[in-house]
């Protein structure tokens, strides 16, 4: 029998402790994979307060020290592209951050291969910060590399036009490309034509998520994002300020630079009093919040995948998003899914009102978007789907004790 593979992610992302919802999805396909047989470590970035490594759920971390500690600010919290932009200090840093990353995975390259323990497969995610690091570090005998965008990564290559020949370089040492979603690859391929993109999403965490509560339970709206202009909460408190939603109440979950814009928007709308600012939660706070909503509402744009929307109809509930970007693959009108027409505040209000008028239509909606993700999302069904990629690459492609 063959071996599974041994796989290094490098990834800008991942939980810093049990229960972080940064980069979540990474460590689920890393848990996913170990499953099934694979072994996987993992090499991000450091941060104040945090181990040199670690392990979560069974997979080592190694967090690499790239600065001083109130320097070393640049991953997890979603801020990277803003503080990269807004500072020479915070450039020097992302050159610190890249560096440091490529010291560390030729340093664990090089140790797995004088143990006789070598890596199959290193699988890169974000072909922005990390593939970038990574570039030209290989040789022919190192092992294949798979990248992975997720969103972040291909906005900044389609906004910055002299980042294409750089993102079609990195793409171009890769075994295998993916993207999370549909719309993602798309979008990939017109920077990178030359190269083949294959879809495959991340998962979920399917422990967390369930959808027993009774559709005459569930009350009001949820927003769950980063408060900033791509999430689009500005056009859903509009929304909320309009005829057929005078009496919902919107829980808003998250935080971000346009928080304050954002709560005198509200102020000005005369609708404070209707909506509630929970900042940022991890994920265990959030399911209770999934579960008690009758919609969660997702306005924006070009999101790489949307996993609130998976998780939010993992919990049953329904969603309302804009037709726009990954969550054209997510959020489907066939299984229970609305999608509006970005931008237009009007239609959003209108299918929102909709899908909330009775627990029958909450009921409904609900149970299919479950039964659709639960096929499609899994951290086994994801693992699957990856350990096919890496076969291709040219790992080895099924379970068995290494020898």
């Amino acid at each position: 029998m063959r071996r599974a593979p041994r796989v290094l992610f490098v990834t800008h992302n991942v939980p810093r402790f049990d229960g972080d919802a940064a980069g979540s999805f990474v460590l689920r396909l890393a848990v996913g994979l170990q499953a099934l047989g694979a072994r996987v470590q993992i090499i991000a970035p450091g941060a104040a307060g945090l181990s040199a490594t670690s392990t979560l759920e069974g997979v080592p971390i190694e967090r690499v020290r790239y600065a001083s500690d109130d320097r070393m600010t640049l991953a997890y919290t979603g801020n990277m592209a803003e503080t990269v932009r807004g500072s020479w200090s915070g450039r020097v840093a992302l050159l610190q951050l890249l560096f440091a990353t490529r010291r560390a995975v030729r340093r664990a390259l090089a140790g797995a291969q004088r143990d006789s323990d070598p890596f199959d497969i290193v699988h890169i995610h974000w072909w922005f910060p990390s593939g970038l690091a990574l570039w030209k570090l290989f040789g022919r005998n190192d092992p294949a590399r798979v990248v992975t965008m997720h969103g972040s990564d291909v906005r900044l290559a389609a906004h910055t036009k002299p980042a294409h020949p750089v993102m079609r370089a990195v793409l171009g040492e890769a075994a295998a490309c993916t993207a999370v979603s549909s719309w993602l690859a798309t979008t990939a391929r017109a920077i990178a034509p030359a190269r083949e993109i294959t879809v495959a999403p991340m998962p979920i965490d399917d422990r967390l998520f369930d959808a027993t509560t009774n559709a005459a339970d569930r009350r009001d709206l949820l927003f769950v994002g980063r408060l900033n202009a791509q999430k689009g909460l500005a056009d859903l408190l509009a929304a909320l300020a309009t005829t057929p939603l005078v009496d919902t109440t919107l829980h808003v979950v998250g935080d971000g630079p346009d928080r304050a814009a954002l709560e005198q928007q509200a102020h000005a709308a005369r609708i404070s009093q209707r909506v509630v600012w929970h900042g940022a939660l991890p994920q265990q706070a959030l399911a209770p919040l999934y579960a008690r909503a009758r919609a969660v509402v997702i306005p924006s744009r070009g999101e790489g995948l949307g996993l609130v929307a998976v998780e939010a109809q993992l919990c049953g509930t329904p969603v309302v998003a804009y037709a726009d970007g990954g969550l054209l693959d997510v959020v489907r009108p066939e299984h229970g899914g609305t999608l509006v027409e970005p931008g237009d505040v009007s239609a959003l209000a209108t299918a929102i009102a909709l899908v909330i008028a009775t627990d029958s239509s909450v009921e409904q909606r609900g149970t299919a978007a479950r039964r659709d993700v639960m096929a499609r999302f899994t951290p086994r069904a994801v693992a699957e789907r990856y350990l096919g990629i890496y076969a291709e690459a040219g790992a080895p492609a099924s379970a068995g004790d290494r020898r």
